[in-house]
């Protein structure tokens, strides 16, 4: 990948960033914990979305409490049966998110994929350090394997998704079934959040970009981190890992103006040396979070699409 590839902010998205809507947002890492949650709470509330087949939430038994999971059916679209399953990692740093935070997303990626999403809601730091919101994720993901039957999915089209950090966790995830063989079937990674390094050049370039900046980067690995050494565990920040051979087939979504982009090529280039199937979806004029931007910003429309077929390719499923 080219790790300069930045075109200018697209019109759309930046007239967006100057609305009163998110200009006036403070920086994450000014808030507490607490009011950086409650803010994500008033600014990302469910909306609407695509209109499913069905959405129902339900709880996970797990050694440490219930996981709480909402499971996406998508609708006439995947008239396949059964479809594809994907285990989905909300973003917010390991520190916000909810279920109805991400919902619109998890709403699209079933409607546009034609694949069962199956939402975590995960322990947050940092309350609950690394590696808890791994295991509530690895249970979501065994549950998923084990009552494939029973809640109507493919077991041999499964997949693990995350927006950044929760890309970090699907990464990991996709790490550790390598490690146990539980076989996926693809990995979607968006603008995903891989190593504490930030000497990158994206974060030289992008260090105050919009919606994460460089200090909210930092903060966000300080909630997440126990312990120092916890940077180093490749299920912390998969970039440490040491080969990423034999990983499932992935699907990396980067955006020009991000302080992650450059983590997230890297990765892209280390599966593809590897010999994993990679599909890199790069979108220079937009920024973090684009995803979530599909009603009012036309190019993250398209750029959805883009990684709704590329995934879809991987699975093997009919444009």
């Amino acid at each position: 990948m080219d790790d300069e590839a930045t075109a200018e902010l697209d019109p759309q998205l930046a007239e967006l960033l100057q609305s009163g809507r998110v200009a006036d947002l403070p920086a994450w890492h000014e808030l507490s914990v607490s009011e950086a949650r409650r803010l994500e709470d008033e600014v990302f509330a469910a909306g609407d979305g695509p209109t499913l087949e069905r959405v129902r939430d339900r709880r996970l038994e797990g050694p440490d409490g219930d996981v709480p999971v909402r499971i996406y059916r998508p609708g006439p679209r995947a008239e396949r049966s059964p479809p594809p399953a994907l285990i989905f990692c909300h973003g917010g740093g390991w520190v916000l998110g909810t279920l109805d935070s991400a919902d619109d997303l998890c709403r699209e990626f079933a409607a546009r994929i034609g694949a069962v999403v199956v939402s975590v809601d995960y322990r947050l730091a940092p309350e609950h350090p690394f590696p808890a919101a791994l295991e509530d994720a690895w249970i979501a993901l065994e549950w998923t394997r084990d009552e494939a039957d029973r809640i109507g999915v493919d077991p041999d089209r499964l997949g693990v998704a995350g927006t950044s950090a929760g890309g970090a966790l699907a990464a990991a995830l996709a790490l550790r079934a390598r490690e146990r063989d539980l076989p996926l079937a693809v990995q979607l990674l968006c603008y995903p959040m891989l190593d504490r390094d930030l000497e990158r050049s994206s974060y030289r370039d992008h260090a105050e970009a919009p919606l994460l900046s460089r200090s909210d980067v930092a903060w966000f690995w300080e909630q997440y981190l126990a312990k120092p050494a916890d940077a180093e565990d490749p299920l912390a920040a998969p970039l440490r890992a040491h080969s990423l051979a034999g990983c499932p087939p992935a699907v990396v979504a980067t955006a020009g103006h991000d302080v992650l982009r450059s983590e997230g090529g890297a990765y892209a280039d280390r599966l593809r040396a590897a010999g994993v199937e990679t599909r890199h979806c790069h979108s220079p004029s937009l920024a973090h979070g684009y995803l979530s931007l599909t009603d009012e910003v036309d190019r993250a429309d398209a750029a959805m699409d883009d990684v709704a077929d590329a995934v879809g390719s991987l699975l093997n499923l009919d444009s």
